[in-house]
C-alpha cells in the first residue's frame, strides 16, 4: 500500500494553493498545488519526515501526526479516517480471510419484506448485491437482471450504458462509486475480490480509470438518489447507510420518498399497489 499513500498524499498536495493556506504564491512553481517543504511547515514537522511519509512510509506515523497532516491538507473527514486506514495498513497485517459468503437469514429477509412502503437493499464491500425486500427488487431490476452487471453496482455505472438513463446524475453517481471503492481498499487491501473488480474495471472502463487514479475517497451514508426508472419514470429518494454489526462485511440501505410527492406515488405503481 506505500504506492496507495504516496499517491493519495501527493494528490492531496496538489490540490491546494499556497493562497488558501495564508501563503505566498509569487515566484516560479514547479507543482500545482503546495511544495513538500510548505506541508511540512503547516503540519509541524521537518521537510524529512514528510518527505518520507509521501513515499509511502506511514508505518509508526504517530495519531498526533497524522491529524496534524489532515489538518495541514485540509482533508475532510472521509479523507482523514482514509489517511488513518492507510497508515493502519502500513505494518505488517494479520493474515486476513476473504470474508465467506453467508446466507441471508430467514429473520433479516422476514424483516426486509415486512418493510413495504420503502425499497430496502443490502449490500456488500464489493458493492455486490445481497438481497432485497420486494420494492428494493423492483426498484433494481435493470440492474439485477443485467448478466453483465450481475448485480454489482460498479459494474453496471461503468459497463452498462443504460446506467446513464438510469443514473440522471451519471457523472456524480460514478464519483461515489469509485470513492467508496477507493475508502474499502484502504480498509481492507487484503480484500482479493475487491482488487479483482477494480483491475476488471481499470482494465475495462476509461471513465472509471480516469477516476481511479484521482484517489478520491467518500463516506457512502445519507444522500439524495435520483434515478430514472424504466417503468415508472423519474424518482428522487433520500437513502440512509446503516451498517451490519452481525456482518461488518454487508450494509443495508434504505431509500424513502417525501410523503405525498410524486416519487412516492411512483414507487406504490412499481410493485401494483
Amino acid at each position: 500500500m506505500e504506492m496507495e499513500a504516496a499517491e493519495f498524499l501527493r494528490t492531496r498536495r496538489d490540490r491546494i494553493a499556497p493562497g488558501q493556506v495564508g501563503l505566498a504564491g509569487g515566484g516560479r512553481r514547479r507543482v500545482p498545488g503546495l511544495r513538500r517543504e510548505e506541508v511540512a511547515m503547516l503540519a509541524g514537522i521537518s521537510v524529512e519526515y514528510y518527505s518520507r511519509m509521501e513515499r509511502g512510509d506511514l508505518d509508526g506515523v504517530s495519531l498526533e501526526v497524522l491529524d496534524a497532516l489532515a489538518r495541514a491538507l485540509r482533508l475532510d473527514e472521509a479523507e482523514t479516517d482514509h489517511l488513518h486506514d492507510l497508515a493502519r495498513t502500513a505494518g505488517p497485517l494479520p493474515r486476513w480471510r476473504q470474508p465467506q459468503e453467508r446466507t441471508v437469514r430467514p429473520s433479516l429477509q422476514r424483516f426486509l419484506d415486512s418493510v413495504t412502503e420503502t425499497p430496502m437493499w443490502v449490500r456488500d464491500r464489493r458493492l455486490d448485491f445481497v438481497t432485497a425486500n420486494p420494492m428494493g427488487r423492483a426498484l433494481f431490476a435493470s440492474m439485477l437482471d443485467d448478466p453483465v452487471s450481475r448485480g454489482n453496482t460498479a459494474r453496471f455505472t461503468f459497463l452498462n450504458p443504460a446506467s446513464r438513463e438510469f443514473f440522471p446524475d451519471w457523472e456524480d453517481s460514478a464519483d461515489g462509486v469509485v470513492a467508496t471503492m477507493r475508502t474499502y481498499l484502504g480498509q481492507n487491501p487484503q480484500d482479493k475480490r475487491l482488487s479483482d473488480l477494480i483491475d476488471e474495471l481499470v482494465a475495462r472502463s476509461e471513465a472509471f480509470r480516469r477516476r481511479w487514479v484521482e484517489h478520491n475517497v467518500r463516506h457512502h451514508r445519507t444522500g439524495i438518489k435520483r434515478m430514472h426508472h424504466p417503468v415508472v419514470g423519474d424518482l428522487e429518494l433520500t437513502y440512509e447507510a446503516m451498517d451490519f454489526p452481525a456482518n461488518p462485511d454487508w450494509f443495508l440501505f434504505a431509500l424513502t420518498a417525501e410523503p405525498d410527492s410524486p416519487t412516492e406515488q411512483r414507487l406504490r405503481a412499481l410493485v401494483g399497489r
